[in-house]
């Protein structure tokens, strides 16, 4: 395991490169210049320092073993190690994969669900990806570790509701704050986030929504109830999101130099704290 001050945002970059419908879990999204999947309005929010890390990672695995681990795989492992690190479960990692030679189409990256989306509509895209209303739920619980931006749940800013004006509030002087989603226990990986929804605690509207249709309650007061169930489910579940591929099946490269460019591409330096830089 890599141990790392800044694990636990690996948890949503998984979720977000191994679901990228075309693709697959390829790193697609590491990818910066033009076409970057980067520069799309759902992927605005990832954190620099979060990306950052697994290029770190990459040259440190690199410089000790040669360039034999592609950056999809380190972002599976780091995301693997995050949960460990934060109390849940380990599980298996489909390894092998290769760096995507390409970022995804656009149209692939707008049908990631959405923040605000219900639970039709999450349902509906689960299922084109063969994963169904537990593999859903068990997902989702990811969120017991990781934090969103203000104006990813601006939309429920108008509900009437104490949780929500609480969350208005929070977010009145600063738009680009980020917020904890599970608000109990957001540095531990436990069944609170589910217990935070049984009490309209959930701060995306893709969370709470998760209690309010029968396809999908069930599993969250199952999940609320034994945690040994989700631990187990949410290991089972990110294995089969790890073995998602999309119709071009495992074609791509091992990013040699650097995560965010293509080999034989120029690296990208910069020299803001919040930028991407890439290590030889």
């Amino acid at each position: 395991m890599v141990k790392n001050k800044y694990l636990r945002p690996c948890q949503c970059i998984e979720s977000i490169i191994c679901f990228v419908v075309v693709q697959g879990c390829d790193a697609s999204v590491l990818l910066t210049g033009d076409g970057s999947e980067l520069q799309l309005p759902p992927n605005l929010t990832l954190q620099p320092r979060a990306l950052q890390l697994i290029e770190s990672i990459r040259a440190q695995v690199h410089a000790a073993c040669g360039p034999v681990v592609s950056c999809a795989d380190i972002t599976a492992l780091a995301t693997r190690d995050a949960v460990a690190f934060s109390g849940g479960q380990g599980y298996d990692v489909p390894l092998g994969r290769l760096d995507s030679l390409a970022p995804a189409p656009s149209s692939a990256v707008f049908d990631l669900p959405q923040a605000s989306s219900n639970a039709t509509t999450l349902i509906d895209v689960f299922q084109t990806r063969n994963l169904d209303n537990v593999d859903l739920v068990a997902l989702s619980g990811g969120h017991t570790i990781g934090k969103g931006h203000c104006s990813s749940f601006s939309n429920r800013f108008s509900e009437d509701s104490a949780f929500v004006r609480s969350l208005a509030s929070n977010c009145s002087s600063d738009f680009n704050r980020l917020q904890d989603l599970d608000v109990t226990t957001p540095d531990v990986f436990d069944i609170k986030y589910f217990t935070n929804l049984q009490q309209g605690k959930g701060v995306f509207t893709s969370d709470q929504k998760l209690t309010a249709d029968w396809r999908t309650e069930w599993v969250v007061n199952g999940f609320a109830g034994n945690h040994w169930w989700f631990f187990g489910q949410f290991a089972a579940s990110m294995t089969k999101l790890g073995n998602l591929q999309g119709p071009q099946g495992n074609v791509g490269e091992i990013r040699r130099n650097s995560c965010f460019v293509r080999n034989g591409q120029s690296i990208l330096t910069t020299t803001s704290d919040e930028g991407l830089a890439a290590s030889a």
